[in-house]
């Protein structure tokens, strides 16, 4: 076992109590106050770390973004933390699930996983290797998100701006429920479909209407055809409303397209073809709108040559370090898009995101917290 392996196990406890704390922080997307708590909190964290400075990024829609800096003046491109401290869960989730932890050593808590244990992995890493006086004469950067889990709809600007000047971008999203890296993620995009037919009354004269859930229907065939579940590749109608009254011919239909794809390029294609919906039946009219999307972040040559290094780096220090993918979409994706080195899933292992069973496994972070500072320590740019 390598010393800084024992080392951060010899501060399990002090890891433990750190994620408490922040899981006790409710942090909905939508409640910007209660979300401004915790980023109030993680500045403090950042200050007492030793960041050379930390940078408030004002929201209006969502909690205020954070940027903290060590080392800024040193020369090279910095290595750059990729956190977001929003949940998916509602006020008052905490008070029927407050953290506990079990006989098999996991925490389960709103928001363990999902990614207060990435947070706490990396600011486990720091303060280690501050206190061992290991902190390495680079460049580092943390940038903290707020609106994560709502697509990012308002900080992709900043992730791409600061994202870009990096050389390497370590997204703390959790690890597989086996400790795995995430080095290939689907893409993801959402499309609205909007149909609009006539209205006429069902038994007087169902001729003159022209039906918006018949239209619908036949839109609903095509789009299945869309599927290719051997390349990855799914198209799945998730939502639907359409309809006045039972007997009116229906004038309106909205619906919701979830898709998924491993490539760019079926990625592509797939948008071509929701964009491209044409009606069928007389007189309708049909409008499809994208809401929100990532690109795939594929496991290319780039991916891998990353993965190959930190593989390294990892039983260098007694560590055994794994791959997998991802069905569901984060900040990794848009970093890939932009052609930047990227790691996903460097947080702990664990299970049950946006579930019941949202739980950390604790014995995992002195382990994700030894790669973290290892990286920072051996991380060779390319």
């Amino acid at each position: 076992m390598s010393d800084l392996l024992q080392y951060f196990k010899d501060r399990r406890q002090e890891m433990v109590d750190l994620l408490t704390t922040m899981v006790n922080f409710e942090t909905p997307t939508r409640d910007k106050a209660h979300v401004d708590k915790m980023g109030a909190f993680l500045e403090d964290q950042f200050r007492a770390l030793g960041a050379s400075s930390v940078t408030r990024i004002p929201q209006v829609e969502a909690g205020d973004l954070l940027l903290a800096k060590w080392n800024e003046n040193t020369p090279g491109k910095p290595i750059m933390f990729l956190i977001h401290i929003d949940t998916v869960w509602p006020l008052g989730t905490l008070a029927q699930r407050p953290p506990t932890i079990d006989d098999q050593g996991r925490l389960f808590g709103p928001g363990a996983i999902d990614m207060k244990g990435g947070i706490t992995v990396v600011l486990s890493a720091l303060k280690g290797l501050k206190d061992r006086g290991e902190m390495p004469e680079r460049p580092i950067w943390v940038l903290m998100t707020t609106d994560e889990e709502v697509g990012s709809v308002y900080s992709k600007p900043t992730i791409i701006e600061f994202a870009q000047q990096a050389g390497l971008v370590l997204v703390m999203e959790p690890a597989t429920i086996d400790e795995a890296l995430k080095t290939q993620r689907k893409g993801v995009a959402t499309y609205q479909i909007d149909i609009e037919g006539l209205p006429s009354h069902a038994g007087n004269a169902p001729e003159k209407g022209i039906n918006a859930i018949t239209e619908f229907a036949q839109q609903v065939t095509l789009i299945n055809s869309f599927n290719d579940l051997q390349r990855g590749t799914s198209v799945s109608v998730t939502m639907v409303s359409g309809g006045s009254a039972t007997n009116v011919i229906p004038a309106h239909v909205t619906a919701f397209v979830d898709t998924r794809a491993i490539t760019v390029a079926n990625y592509n294609e797939i948008r071509e073809k929701m964009l491209g919906l044409e009606p069928h039946v007389p007189g309708a009219k049909i409008k499809v709108t994208q809401t929100n999307g990532h690109t795939p972040m594929e496991r290319n040559e780039m991916m891998i040559r990353a993965y190959q290094q930190v593989k390294a780096i990892g039983e260098r220090y007694g560590l055994s370090i794994h791959e997998d993918s991802s069905g569901g979409g984060s900040d990794g994706n848009t970093v890939a898009s932009l052609g930047i080195p990227v790691l996903d899933g460097l947080g702990p292992q664990g299970d049950g995101l946006h579930a019941l069973h949202e739980h950390v496994v604790l014995n995992s972070l002195p382990r994700r917290s030894t790669l973290i500072a290892a990286m920072l320590k051996e991380w060779q740019f390319e």
